[in-house]
């Protein structure tokens, strides 16, 4: 079980599901809701999700048609995405678990709007 916050530790969260498929997200997107050069996250099963604490704090953002980003409504912290098309899935935000997932970034995508500033020097595959 990995269990997971946000940063003023109002929505808490448990996940029943092994995390598969991590990667790093460097669309521009991804980098504003982090703040960050890049956003990493992986894909879960919708059911394998279970809010302990504070679900009435998340709130969403369509960011573009279907693809909405869910965040805490009281510190911000980007939690998951959810897409109307595949509603049984969600892209869990790794930053936010509290528990070590047991796996690591396999690539990194959307390397063609990265931020200029950034050098991906890991080894890991690239894709635009």
């Amino acid at each position: 079980m990995l269990k997971g916050s946000c940063l003023c530790g109002g929505i808490r969260y448990e996940i029943d599901a092994e995390i598969k498929a991590v990667s790093n997200c460097h669309c521009g997107q991804c980098r504003k809701a982090s703040g960050a050069a890049f956003g990493t996250g992986a894909t879960i099963p919708a059911a394998s999700i279970r809010f302990l604490a504070g679900e009435e704090l998340l709130k969403e953002w369509e960011s573009s048609p279907g693809k909405r980003r869910c965040f805490c409504g009281r510190c911000g912290s980007p939690i998951l995405k959810r897409n109307d098309a595949r509603p049984e899935t969600l892209r869990l935000r790794l930053g936010t678990l509290d528990t070590d997932p047991g796996v690591r970034p396999s690539k990194h995508i959307y390397v063609g709007s990265k931020a200029p500033w950034v050098e991906i020097k890991d080894g890991l595959p690239q894709s635009d």
